[in-house]
């Protein structure tokens, strides 16, 4: 067979090892095995009744054709008043950009500023999708590792101790996956800062800003108008396989982002958008505050119970549904620990190697995306499992 030509970024582009650990998951469970699944960041509750009720009704219409690249215009003003009613923020729906999914935001914001011979920016462990796409764009990455000293967040220190001529950005998180951490007020302030000396570009990923526990997150657009800000219907909302997702760009980055958007998806999928102009309304925000109390429960659950496994959690999770736990006392070798805990207990986790280098074999992510009562039974099989490895 002729070997054909392949570009060297393929090889740059890493698996999700999850999607792996999954797709055995999926294989055992036709044989008849019951697995507890921990390991995928996709909440275990369906899409509220009133966002698939307004995208039936779409569909009912007949009348789906594309919209504009940049999405409908009545989502648009959507989320421009959940900026203005929930962070007292201005935003012209003009700058606002639906996609398909986040990673669709995610992509069109580092097409504009990623290039060859650019980096950017960004912590270890960190969601893989950030370093993937730089490298996509045929650009370099600056992973900084960082531990619970910072919260596994960036720091205004670590971030001017990295920055150099050749960096054009850096990516952060809050929550953050894997860790579930959140960056505080004034850090964010000075992060802003810092960046803004060096004439570059914050990329923020706000996709969890819906399950925050105890307190308000701040939108980093409370502080600068320079910043892309990455957002999703999946994670709070429930839409995971809708499909749509929405960016917010600076306003001189507008006619780029249309350019970018006619040719790379050319539109968000149009049934999924007009179910999203439900998300906000008040029937689906008391469904979705129920859910968020629900994941809240599940972390005070599941929390102290992997403590009492032998795990070590130095940053406790703040929002999101992940906890991302040091495994070194059990084992030194996690892809190895997680792959036997899913063969031998049916407990499905995802390895630290999935979000970096720094110290990911020594660390496993837990995700409470299932009831109290299967997160008590994952519990019980994992403590079993340790006492007889």
């Amino acid at each position: 067979m002729t070997e054909l030509p392949i570009t060297q970024r393929a090889s740059q582009i890493q698996p999700f090892h999850v999607m792996r650990l999954l797709a055995r998951a999926r294989e055992l469970e036709a044989m008849g095995r019951d697995i507890v699944h921990m390991e995928v960041g996709e909440p275990d509750f369906k899409t509220p009744q009133p966002i698939i009720n307004a995208g039936l009704a779409a569909v009912k219409t007949g009348n789906i054709h594309y919209t504009a690249a940049t999405g409908l215009t009545a989502l648009k003003q959507k989320i421009a008043e959940h900026y203005q009613h929930t962070y007292r923020v201005s935003v012209n729906p003009e700058q606002i950009v639906i996609t398909p999914g986040s990673s669709g935001a995610l992509l069109l914001s580092l097409a504009c500023l990623v290039e060859p011979g650019k980096n950017v920016l960004l912590a270890d462990p960190g969601y893989p999708c950030n370093r993937n796409f730089s490298y996509f764009l045929d650009g370099d990455v600056k992973a900084i590792p960082v531990d619970a000293s910072t919260h596994y967040q960036l720091s205004a220190e670590l971030i001017a101790a990295h920055w150099d001529e050749n960096t054009v950005a850096v990516i952060l998180a809050s929550p953050s996956n894997p860790t579930g951490t959140l960056i505080n007020s004034a850090q964010l302030q000075s992060m802003v800062a810092v960046v803004d000396k060096f004439n570059g570009v914050i990329v923020m990923d706000e996709i969890y800003h819906g399950l925050v526990y105890q307190q308000q997150p701040r939108s980093i657009l409370e502080y600068t108008d320079n910043a892309f800000v990455i957002n999703s219907f999946s994670k709070y909302y429930g839409m995971t396989g809708w499909r749509v997702g929405w960016g917010v760009v600076p306003e001189n980055y507008i006619t780029v982002i249309d350019n970018f958007a006619q040719n790379i998806f050319l539109a968000a999928p149009t049934p999924a958008q007009y179910a999203a102009l439900a998300a906000f309304d008040a029937e689906t925000k008391i469904i979705l505050e129920q859910r968020r109390q629900a994941f809240e429960q599940r972390r005070d659950y599941l929390l102290p119970e992997i403590k009492m496994l032998g795990f070590n959690v130095s940053a406790e999770p703040q929002g999101a549904f992940y906890i991302y736990a040091d495994c070194k006392k059990i084992t030194m070798n996690s892809e190895t620990f997680v792959e036997q805990l899913l063969e031998q207990a049916g407990v499905a986790i995802t390895p630290g190697v999935d979000f970096g280098t720094n110290k990911a074999n020594q660390h496993v992510r837990f995700a409470y995306t299932t009831t109290l009562e299967r997160l008590a039974e994952g519990v019980k099989r994992i403590k079993g499992f340790i006492a007889n490895s």
